[in-house]
């Protein structure tokens, strides 16, 4: 009977579910243990990561990015060239204004090539170390450390914020929390404002937002763009980079073994432990301890809360916040730098130097994808530089076929667009060739104002018995005063039966 109760309790016993962020096999023994009754929950919501502030060399590149970002971000809509907007995306009259380029619609294939480079230079870097991107110019990286350091101002470090939330609702407390939120919606609104300001002339935007008279699309997109940021960098923060970001999940596919990624020097650091600061090499080395004194600083300035001595995980951003914090333990504790730092798995397991993982990192895809996107990045800069001033696009009338008129003559009747790419007025010539005997009866020179475009009615005639009935080709030349060179558009003209 004894047997059979045993073997009944053993039959009803809970399993625990361990949580993913237990790594350490003493852990996860400790946690499924035969006396262990308890069960972490599938669905169990995170705790508030109270990330600590940090200083050190990639810090302070970090910042210098979120500077770089920002100040072309909110500055570029005010700039002026030619008397208007530097950077204006006109979507009301088509028009793309990039400095000193003009860009239409049929310029579409120029977005293309950016989305191209875009993605190549993200396997790129990706390839060669990692998540840089997401650590350094990310725009949710860089406004979460926006509305951080607004945080911190406000409330304090990180032992000052914690406190505070744990605190009962009080004067101090509200005053704080509310001068901390305004304060974030006051920056994305201003980001929202500055986002409609691309598309939509900034001087004359801002002189409608101080008039309450904006349109219903330029209220919804400021308020939206702008309460977005507030949510996503002020409440969100990690949760965005854990779950909504795609990049987190495929990043898997472009890393390899010789990948540049932040890593913890196991080989180095374990065992843990604490220990006097007095202790040599040989002191703690003798008790079985690493370089690592188990501080937790590491996972203290972590803005998704991993503890990176657990290994590559996909949480991390390479942001090196780690690397900045373990490095000044290190120098406190008298140790060589580099216990946390970019390597490579390779580098680590193979105790390689820093000139032999280079070499390995100049790997044939990562040379492949450099040559892609070079060629890439010529071509279309090459393209854009000797681009057409001007652009012509024929369209034969549908409403009007061909016609026998006065003297027999056949007309045909064409509408045509021209696109003056340049901010002068432009006095443009047309004729045809191709066809004998063809000529151009209708306006001949056309005017269009500077970045404008205006459609002309065109009619070609050719004399009776020129050309047999049926579909003939024929090519629309268009020149530009100025030496701006010639158009040839191909069209066709039909003589009737």
């Amino acid at each position: 009977m004894s047997g059979s109760s045993d073997n009944h309790r053993d039959a009803h016993k809970v399993i625990p579910i361990v949580p993913a962020k237990v790594k350490s096999s003493q852990a996860v023994a400790n946690a499924i243990g035969d006396d262990s009754n308890v069960v972490a929950s599938l669905y169990q919501a995170d705790k508030k990561i109270y990330a600590r502030s940090v200083s050190g060399w990639f810090s302070h590149w970090r910042w210098a990015m979120v500077w770089i970002t920002q100040l072309v971000f909110y500055g570029l809509p005010w700039l002026s060239i030619n008397e208007r907007q530097a950077m204006l995306f006109d979507l009301v009259s088509r028009r793309f204004y990039i400095f000193n380029f003009v860009l239409y619609p049929q310029d579409l294939i120029y977005l293309t090539g950016l989305l191209i480079i875009s993605a190549l230079s993200l396997f790129l870097f990706t390839a060669v170390a990692g998540r840089l991107w997401c650590g350094y110019a990310c725009p949710q990286t860089v406004y979460t450390e926006i509305f951080m350091w607004v945080e911190r101002k406000i409330e304090g470090d990180r032992a000052a914020r914690m406190r505070l939330d744990s605190s009962a609702m009080g004067v101090n407390k509200l005053a704080r929390k509310s001068a901390k939120h305004v304060l974030w919606i006051a920056i994305g609104l201003w980001t929202g404002f500055t986002f409609v300001g691309y598309f939509s002339p900034i001087r004359e935007l801002a002189l409608d937002v101080s008039r309450l008279s904006l349109g219903p699309w330029e209220w919804f997109w400021i308020l939206f763009y702008g309460f977005a940021t507030y949510g996503n960098a002020g409440w969100m923060r990690e949760q965005v980079c854990k779950y909504m970001c795609p990049y987190a999940r495929f990043q898997s596919a472009m890393f390899d073994r010789d990948t540049l990624i932040v890593t913890y020097d196991e080989a180095r650091g374990e065992g843990r432990g604490v220990r006097p600061r007095s202790d040599t090499p040989a002191d703690y080395q003798a008790k079985g301890l690493g370089d690592c004194i188990d501080c937790g600083l590491c996972v203290q300035v972590c803005p998704t809360g991993i503890d990176i001595r657990n290994g590559l995980q996909y949480e991390c951003i390479s942001c090196s916040a780690c690397i900045d914090v373990c490095d000044t333990v290190m120098d406190k504790m008298h140790y060589p730098r580099g216990l946390i730092r970019y390597s490579t798995p390779n580098a680590i397991r193979l105790k390689l130097s820093g000139i032999a993982m280079i070499r390995r990192v100049l790997r044939p895809r990562v040379l492949i994808y450099t040559a892609v996107l070079l060629t890439i990045c010529i071509s279309v800069l090459g393209s854009l530089v000797m681009r057409a001033p001007f652009k012509v696009d024929v369209v034969r009338d549908r409403g009007s076929l061909a016609r026998v008129v006065e003297q027999g003559r056949v007309e045909n009747v064409y509408r045509l667009q021209i696109m003056n790419a340049t901010e002068v007025q432009q006095q443009y010539h047309l004729r045809v060739a191709g066809l004998v005997g063809a000529q151009i009866v209708s306006e001949a020179v056309v005017m269009v104002d500077a970045a404008g475009s205006r459609w002309v009615p065109v009619r070609v005639q050719v004399p009776p018995d020129a050309a047999a009935p049926g579909s003939h080709a024929m090519t629309f030349l268009i020149s530009a005063d100025g030496g701006q060179g010639e158009r040839a558009e191909k069209s066709v003209f039909l003589v009737p039966r």
